[in-house]
Order: C-alpha cells, then structure tokens, then sequence
C-alpha cells in the first residue's frame, strides 16, 4: 500500500523547486497522488477494508487542501501539476 523510499525520492525529484525541495505544495500533491493512486488498487482488490478505505479519504482531503491553496496562491504551478499528474480532465 505504501510507496517505497526510490518512488517517492523519485516523484520528489520530479516535481521539486530546487535541489533538496521535499515541501513545497507541488511535492506534497505529487506524493500524495502517488499514495491515493497505490491505495485506490488496494481498495479495488479489498473493497471491504473500511480503515483503508478511511485512510483514503483523508488523504485525499488533504491534496485537496493543498490543490485549494496552489489555485489561490500560484494558479501557473496549480496547471502545470494539475496536467502533469493528470488529475483532472
């Protein structure tokens, strides 16, 4: 369910400001993404697993906070990540 250390250092390099850049909102959302994503497996494979099923949705709340907070704040970088991770259509 969870990532391994190489994807998330991975996802981090991918989507970072600057070298050593694991907080910024773009970082946070693509990590975060990566973990609904793998989790949302899991649940199609254990549909009766409600504590998954709870951890979910709380991570999927908190990229929505973050995704809220890049709109209002950096609205260029909120496209590009939007795009790049294919979260919306």
């Amino acid at each position: 369910m969870s990532i391994t250390k190489e994807k998330k250092a991975e996802v981090m390099k991918q989507f970072q400001r600057k070298k050593g850049d694991t907080g910024s909102p773009e970082v946070q959302v693509a990590v975060l993404t990566e973990r609904i994503t793998r989790l949302t497996e899991h649940m199609k494979q254990f549909p009766k697993d409600f504590h998954s099923r709870y951890g979910l949705l709380k991570l999927v709340s908190r990229r929505r906070k973050l995704l809220d907070y890049m709109k209002r704040h950096i609205p260029e970088t909120y496209a590009e990540t939007i795009k790049e991770l294919k979260i919306r259509k």
